[in-house]
């Protein structure tokens, strides 16, 4: 099976290791995985800012970089949850509702893909440690991904997951509501850490890195030693 990784503005900027467990992950599952250099942002930043004509202009760079693929995978829930918009986004567009269509249809977040596509779920790992699992808000409420990372960690080897308190609410990065909206994003984040710390866990586990950013961040300020990592960090580690 031919996969395509999108690797997502995050993790090409600041957190590369996730996308060479991607890889390793994809690999290890059967899948020859290339690498469209030409790929750009979702757009996301600029849509969600009402700046739709620069969205647009990301949002066609995508389409023609893979146009080609078999399938296109990324460790983001939040950046597969935006590739699926772009037939909404361009309904009545003759030039490129077709090809927003067709990205849309073939556009997987990693969990997803490994449980849904290739019925995996169990990737073969060996992780040690008391883990918690953050479902951020774009990967379960506009993507549907809800059940595929617990059933993944629930398999790995030396894992005791907890679950979260209050797992449902949001950790209070929204990506420019943060920006906009510092105090109460900073009074959501401070919820989110106080709930972490209730499980005990050793660590906090998330599938979009924006979060994790965020949560990391608040809780690295408040002395806290929870470590917060991406869940192919757990799912690549043997």
């Amino acid at each position: 099976m031919k996969v395509s990784l999108f690797i997502t503005c995050l993790s090409d900027m600041f957190f590369t290791d996730v996308g060479k467990n991607t890889v390793e992950i994809l690999e290890r599952a059967g899948c020859a995985v290339d690498f469209p250099a030409s790929q750009t942002c979702c757009g996301q930043p600029a849509f969600n800012s009402g700046y739709l004509k620069e969205a647009k202009q990301s949002m066609k760079q995508m389409m023609r970089s893979f146009r080609d693929s078999e399938y296109v995978v990324g460790p983001s829930g939040s950046c597969i949850g935006m590739l699926k918009e772009y037939p909404k986004i361009f309904a009545g567009d003759k030039e490129w509702e077709e090809d927003a269509r067709d990205l849309a249809n073939k556009s997987y977040e990693l969990t997803q893909f490994l449980v849904d596509v290739l019925g995996i779920t169990d990737v073969g790992s060996t992780f040690k440690g008391r883990v918690t699992y953050h479902p951020s808000c774009h990967m379960t409420r506009i993507l549907g991904v809800k059940d595929q990372p617990r059933k993944l960690l629930q398999n790995v080897k030396g894992v005791e997951l907890i679950e979260l308190p209050v797992a449902e609410d949001c950790c209070g990065f929204g990506g420019t509501f943060s920006v906009k909206n510092p105090d109460i994003s900073r009074e959501m984040v401070k919820e989110k850490s106080r709930h972490v710390s209730e499980t005990g866990a050793d660590y906090l586990v998330g599938g979009d890195m924006g979060c994790l950013m965020n949560i990391g961040g608040r809780m690295r300020r408040e002395g806290k030693q929870v470590e917060v990592i991406h869940i192919t960090e757990i799912l690549n580690t043997h």
